[in-house]
């Protein structure tokens, strides 16, 4: 009798949230590319250009632990699409956040993607990204928006 290889099956669900504001598209998208703009409603960014291999880096304290965020723009589609890596500082894994445009009307659809969160296993837990996204997706960029 052969050796029977060992299959392991990883299930990689990447965590979706999506929101239709009531703004233009060029608005939503000046939001999520004007880093003077992200300041007043996402993570305080020292620097960001939405461009193809800009790398930026930035810290969230979380439960008095602060994680530094290593990132890179890997796809901008003006006014349509902008992707980058997320990776945290001595942290093995590696996910990527896409943010989708979509006109609707006079109003835009976002779809935000964060693919790879199953690499951060026990590390950090899904939840706690459902619940940051949450946060800027449903609360502080339609706060931000609505000014």
């Amino acid at each position: 009798m052969g050796n029977i290889p060992l299959v392991v099956e990883t299930t990689a669900t990447p965590l979706v949230v999506e929101r239709v504001y009531d703004a233009p598209i060029e608005s939503v998208w000046d939001a999520i590319t004007n880093n003077e703009k992200l300041q007043k409603w996402y993570f305080r960014l020292p620097e960001f250009k939405a461009e193809k291999g800009f790398q930026f880096t930035f810290i969230c304290t979380c439960d008095g632990v602060d994680n530094v965020h290593f990132c890179e723009v890997t796809e901008v589609i003006p006014g349509r699409k902008l992707a980058y890596t997320w990776n945290y500082e001595g942290v093995p894994g590696s996910s990527t956040v896409s943010w989708e445009l979509h006109p609707e009307g006079s109003k835009t659809r976002l779809v935000l993607t964060h693919t790879g969160l199953e690499t951060f296993a026990g590390v950090h837990p899904l939840s706690s990204f459902a619940e940051g996204w949450d946060h800027f997706i449903n609360n502080a960029l339609p706060k931000f928006l609505e000014a």
